[in-house]
């Protein structure tokens, strides 16, 4: 299992659909196989991640989060991890709202 813990993911892209902004940073905290993180920034307020990891390190999570206009948008998240040659995790997200149009979407993070 990979130890998500102290790990700082930085966006790298997303779909156009998402509220995450790539200026944003997400620290990762692991107990166990339970990850969580806090985060902000851009169109996200205060927004909170709780997530089960796998033996393979895959994360199934479920996100909330307050935006800039005042809504509450929650979703849920499926993120698979790739080892980069320098060592650092490439986090493949494929995403879909719980809230609003219940779209979906994916999204590239990077270990920084």
């Amino acid at each position: 299992m990979i130890n998500y813990d102290n790990k700082v993911f930085i966006p790298l892209a997303n779909s156009e659909n998402g509220e995450v902004d790539l200026q944003m940073q997400f620290l990762y905290k692991q107990t166990g196989n339970i990850v969580t993180s806090t985060y902000s920034g851009g169109r996200i307020v205060t927004g909170h991640l709780i997530a089960l990891v796998d033996d393979q390190g895959n994360l199934d999570m479920r996100y909330h989060q307050v935006n800039d206009k005042g809504e509450i948008t929650t979703g849920v998240c499926y993120s698979t991890p790739e080892q980069l040659p320098n060592g650092k995790l490439r986090m493949h997200e494929k995403w879909r709202w719980t809230s609003g149009d219940l779209s979906e979407g994916e999204s590239l993070l990077e270990e920084k």
